[in-house]
């Protein structure tokens, strides 16, 4: 009987963990990217194996790349992880500027010690975002710290997107007179993963709303004559207010919004009430602003509320000419008040 000597075990998913070896880049390394990453991924760039992915850009366009870290905690929530959640949102940041995302890397900085079953969970969600996204995930890395050096595990994505010439959706094209939309309720996400993270249960559980919106963006594109559609932004940490905020002054305008128009589901609402926080500046990872010419704006609405991710879409205030840059809100009671900067986020490790 010959023995082999080739032979390697197979990695353990069920009992195994993470150790320093698959970080090191040795055959530990190997075994990891081999029987994890690429089959969960599997597709020709990355299947090639270089360090590198060789990507074409056709006639016409220009690329668009956005880069984001994901450190949330805890890693699984009520609708999402932290898998599915770095595919989403790095989509999203591409698809913001009005382009067609086509490519993503991920980085992997892993903790000594990490279970192996999680990890597999986490990236086969992620590989089940990026089919579902149509967005492969063509390169990436993976790094180990020791034990206690770490928080299990952090993700970094980096999407490439494909931009049509002439076409310029950013925060500094807001103009007084245009129409402020969202695309459905606010505040989701930041109350699922709180609920997680505080062992909180309320009668109807609060589900994450992570989503890849490119093909809504898409479709809100293809219903509007070029250059209608101002602003696109997905209000992430800092919610809602920061992110209009940010929108004012790169567009040096104020913002007047109307506080009985804004989607919040109930439970949502409670929540927030019962834990004081305020709706307008928790994490959403599935919702976008459109900030839209207002002879747009019936058709823009219309064609969100036909797309099954912004079936709760909503006009929410306009953009005012105002020196000082402001964002208020018309309340429910006949005042306004100002939707101010917070100086910082009310939940860390959000996103």
């Amino acid at each position: 009987m010959t023995q082999r000597t080739d032979y390697i075990r197979p990695l353990d998913f069920k009992q195994g963990r993470v150790d320093m070896n698959h970080g090191a880049g040795g055959r530990a390394s190997l075994q990891l990217i081999e029987e994890l990453f690429a089959r969960a991924f599997d597709n020709p760039a990355l299947r090639a194996g270089n360090d590198g992915a060789v990507l074409d850009v056709p006639p016409g366009h220009r690329l668009v790349m956005a880069t984001d870290g994901h450190v949330i905690s805890p890693l699984f929530f009520p609708g999402g992880d932290i898998g599915c959640l770095s595919v989403h949102g790095t989509v999203n940041d591409v698809a913001m500027m009005g382009a067609t995302p086509t490519a993503l890397s991920a980085s992997f900085i892993l903790e000594e010690g990490f279970p192996l079953a999680d990890l597999k969970r986490i990236v086969e969600s992620m590989a089940a975002a990026a089919r579902e996204a149509g967005v492969p995930i063509v390169t990436g890395d993976t790094k180990v710290v020791e034990q206690g050096h770490g928080d299990g595990v952090f993700i970094s994505t980096t999407g490439l997107g494909l931009l049509p010439a002439g076409r310029n959706i950013g925060g500094a094209n807001a103009r007084p007179g245009d129409v402020v939309l969202v695309s459905g309720t606010l505040g989701d996400h930041g109350v699922a993963v709180l609920s997680q993270r505080e062992s909180l249960a309320f009668d109807s559980e609060v589900v994450s709303d992570t989503a890849a919106l490119h093909t809504l963006v898409a479709a809100l594109l293809a219903a509007v004559p070029e250059g209608a559609v101002r602003t696109l932004r997905d209000p992430t940490r800092g919610g809602l207010a920061t992110t209009l905020n940010e929108i004012a002054r790169q567009s040096g305008v104020g913002m007047m919004l109307d506080e009985a128009l804004l989607p919040i589901q109930p439970q949502v609402d409670a929540a927030c009430e019962l834990l004081g926080l305020d709706v307008l500046y928790l994490a959403n990872e599935g919702k976008l602003i459109a900030i839209v010419a207002p002879e747009v704006a019936d058709t823009a609405l219309a064609t969100l509320r036909a797309h099954p991710l912004g079936a709760k879409a909503a006009r929410i205030g306009t953009v005012q000419e105002d020196p000082h840059h402001f964002v208020q809100m018309r309340t429910r009671f006949g005042g306004q008040r100002v939707v101010d900067w917070l100086s910082g986020e009310p939940l860390p490790r959000i996103c």
